[in-house]
């Protein structure tokens, strides 16, 4: 393990720390299973400058990490903008495949942690493994101990906008994960019925579908907080409420790294790979239903075989009326 300092150099000025670069240039959840990892490195490495290699609007989430400065990356469409030799311990969490394996080669690191490839060592990659377990052991490999159920997060800075509501995220990245708005309303009006304060969240490109679902259970335009919430205080939303339901998005990883009870619905990602950690989570799915086509317009039959009634079930079981 190489771990810099900073000593005075001739003239006086602290040494500039050696650089540990981690690339996973994809979206909210896929960051917030790889905190794990991300603790471990920051725990390993302590004298090193800390960066992320992902898409700029994942700032204030990656503060919540803590340690790490964005680098922004939009996917792996153009090379790092990092001169070649700058980074001391460059780390794929992105994936196994020749596209970030290039990414991280172009850097020409002094300490290289992947999984197997043509051009390095480490572990095979097990398509079987839970997202957290798997770089948790890419990291056990390389010699740097992690804990799979270190999800935790530090608490925002800023104020939730609706303490103690509950949270329906309605909306989802793809139309695979997309619970039928009527069922959402279904669910938000016997919640609102049961005495939850209901609010609605997602981003300003689902601000329709929340406004949607919002009219459908007859609750108060005032309840959309879609594309309101910096990602901040959609954060801080998440942590300081009484029940998140949602799909398998941000927002349900949210709930996992801050314990809010949550109710998660699965369609064409298989929990097994994707699911919560042990507490108040409760999932939802029909896996033998289940297409798994991930960029499909329609919802995946998984989703499908959800149904309101499973939801408010799932409600009850967590001990909410």
């Amino acid at each position: 393990m190489i771990v810099g300092t900073e000593n005075p150099g001739a003239a006086g000025v602290p040494e500039a720390k050696p650089e540990l670069l981690v690339l996973r240039a994809l979206k909210l959840g896929d960051l917030l299973v790889a905190v794990p990892a991300l603790k471990g490195l920051r725990r390993a490495f302590p004298g090193h400058r800390l960066r992320y290699a992902a898409q700029g609007w994942l700032t204030e989430a990656l503060d919540l990490v803590g340690g790490y400065e964005l680098l922004p990356t939009h996917g792996l469409d153009e090379p790092l903008a990092l001169a070649p030799g700058v980074v001391d311990v460059a780390v794929n969490l992105h994936g196994s495949g020749p596209e970030s394996q290039s990414r991280i080669d172009a850097l020409q690191a002094r300490t290289t942690m992947g999984h197997r490839g043509r051009h390095h060592d480490g572990p095979a990659w097990n398509p079987a493994l839970h997202e957290r377990d798997r770089w948790v052991r890419l990291l056990a490999w390389h010699g740097v101990a992690a804990d799979p159920l270190d999800v935790q997060l530090q608490t925002p800075r800023v104020p939730s906008s609706a303490p103690g509501a509950t949270v329906l995220h309605v909306g989802a990245a793809y139309g695979s994960r997309l619970w039928p708005a009527e069922r959402f309303a279904a669910v938000a009006t016997a919640l609102d019925r049961a005495g939850h304060a209901v609010v609605f969240t997602g981003s300003s490109s689902e601000r329709d579908r929340a406004r949607r679902v919002c009219t459908l259970a007859g609750l108060p335009a005032e309840s959309v907080l879609a594309g309101k919430l910096p990602l901040a205080q959609f954060a801080a939303t998440v942590s300081a409420a009484r029940l998140v339901v949602s799909a398998d998005t941000g927002a349900a990883h949210l709930a996992s790294a801050y314990g809010t009870p949550s109710v998660v619905l699965f369609g064409p990602a298989p929990p097994e790979i994707w699911g919560p950690p042990p507490g108040p989570h409760v999932v939802l799915t029909r896996a033998a239903l289940r297409r798994g086509d991930t960029f499909a317009q329609e919802p995946d039959p998984a989703l499908l075989g959800v149904t309101v009634a499973d939801v408010l079930a799932a409600v009850r079981t967590l001990g909410l009326p």
